[in-house]
C-alpha cells in the first residue's frame, strides 16, 4: 500500500470476458455477483470485508495444486518479452567466483584485476545466441554503413613518420579520401564523368574505399542507369566537422558539401570561370555566406553615437563572436570613425 492505495492496482474492474491485447498483459474475466460471480465475507483487523472477484490474484489452479504454491502462466504477447524467456529460463543457476590468496607479505604480488579472465568467467551465451553462432549468422551489422570522409587543406593531411621515413613521407604524402576524390573526378572514363556529378559526401554510395587507398566502383547493389557497370548502395558519407576558427579549412568543407565534381583544390575555388584566391571568397561568390551589410550598418550607426573606445570594443566583439565574411572591408570602411 502506498498513500492508501494498492500498488498492484487492486481491486480490478468487473469484466464479463477475458480480453487479450496485441501488446501487454491480458485482462481476465471478473464477473460481478449479478452476472454469476461469487463473493464472501472475510474478517481482517476486526473488520468484515466483502471480497469479490475484483480482489482475486490471477493463478493457475492446476499448477497451484501440483506445486502447492501460487503459480500463474501468462502468454507473452509483446515482442519485448523474448528477453525474459531467453535470459531467465535458460540462464541456469547463479555463480559465485572466489580466489584464495597468500597473505604473507613476502609472497609475490598477484594480478588483482584480470579483466580477460573475469570476462570469460562472467560471460553468458543464451540458447538463441548459441544457435545463431552455430549457423554462422552475422552477430552485428551497421545499416546503413557510415563512411567517414577526410577534409584538409592542400598538403595538409595527417602524416605519420619516423626518422627513417621522414624524407619519403615528405616527398610522397599519404593518399586520403579527399585527394583520391579529386583523382576520381579526373578519370577519363565513364566513372570519372559520373563522379563529376556527385558531391563529396555522395561518393561512398557508388564507390568503395579500397585497401589500395583508391575509390573503386561498387560491384554490388542497384545498377545505375546513367553509368553502366556501376552499382548504388545505401551507404552514407560523412565529412568530418571543422571548427569555424580554422577558417580556410572550414570554408573548404563548406564548398565540398555544395560543389559537385571538383577536380582539385584550385578548381573548387573556381566560380563561373573566375578563380578566387581563397576558399572563403569562393563561398561568398556562391552565396554560401551571409554578407556583412548588417555589420557595416551597425558600425556606421555606432560611429554617430559612440566614442572611439566603444566602437573598437564593438568591432572586436563582431570579429570574435560573429565571424564576419570580410573583416578587412569592415576595418577599411570604419577605421577613421
Amino acid at each position: 500500500m502506498v498513500d492508501g492505495k494498492c500498488t498492484k492496482r487492486f481491486p480490478k474492474d468487473f469484466i464479463n470476458d477475458t480480453v487479450t491485447h496485441i501488446d501487454g498483459y491480458p485482462i481476465y474475466r471478473r464477473r460481478s455477483t449479478e452476472n454469476g460471480g461469487q463473493s464472501f465475507i472475510k474478517t481482517i483487523s476486526n473488520a468484515d470485508i466483502d471480497i469479490d472477484n475484483r480482489w482475486v490474484v490471477p493463478y493457475s489452479p492446476l499448477l497451484s495444486k501440483t506445486f502447492n504454491a501460487h503459480i500463474n502462466v501468462e502468454s507473452c504477447s509483446s515482442v519485448k518479452s523474448i528477453k525474459y524467456i531467453c535470459k531467465y529460463v535458460n540462464k541456469g543457476s547463479d555463480m559465485a567466483v572466489f580466489r584464495i590468496e597468500n597473505t604473507n607479505v613476502n609472497a609475490p604480488p598477484l594480478n588483482e584485476n584480470d579483466e580477460i579472465t573475469n570476462y570469460q568467467i562472467g560471460r553468458y551465451i543464451s540458447s538463441n545466441e548459441a544457435v545463431w553462432r552455430i549457423f554462422g549468422f552475422q552477430i552485428h551489422e551497421r545499416d546503413p554503413e557510415v563512411i567517414h570522409l577526410a577534409v584538409h587543406l592542400e598538403n595538409g593531411q595527417r602524416v605519420y613518420f619516423t626518422d627513417d621515413t621522414a624524407l619519403d613521407r615528405a616527398i610522397n604524402p599519404p593518399k586520403t579520401t579527399l585527394t583520391e576524390f579529386f583523382e576520381l573526378c579526373n578519370r577519363a572514363d565513364a566513372f570519372g564523368a559520373f563522379a563529376q556529378t556527385l558531391l563529396y559526401s555522395e561518393v561512398p554510395r557508388y564507390f568503395t574505399w579500397a585497401q589500395s587507398k583508391k575509390w573503386m566502383p561498387r560491384k554490388k547493389g542497384t545498377p545505375v542507369d546513367a553509368c553502366p557497370g556501376l552499382f548504388k548502395s545505401n551507404n552514407l558519407g560523412r565529412v568530418y566537422t571543422v571548427n569555424p576558427r580554422q577558417t580556410e579549412c572550414f570554408y573548404l568543407r563548406l564548398l565540398l558539401v555544395n560543389v559537385t565534381g571538383p577536380l582539385s583544390f584550385q578548381d573548387i575555388r573556381k566560380v563561373d570561370g573566375q578563380q578566387y584566391p581563397t576558399y572563403k571568397d569562393a563561398c561568398l561568390a556562391l552565396g554560401l555566406l551571409e554578407d556583412d551589410n548588417q555589420w557595416d550598418s551597425m558600425l556606421a550607426e555606432a560611429a554617430l553615437n559612440c566614442t572611439g573606445t566603444q566602437i573598437r570594443l564593438l568591432f572586436a566583439i563582431v570579429l570574435t563572436t560573429c565571424f564576419p565574411a570580410r573583416a578587412q572591408m569592415l576595418w577599411d570602411n570604419h577605421k577613421d570613425s
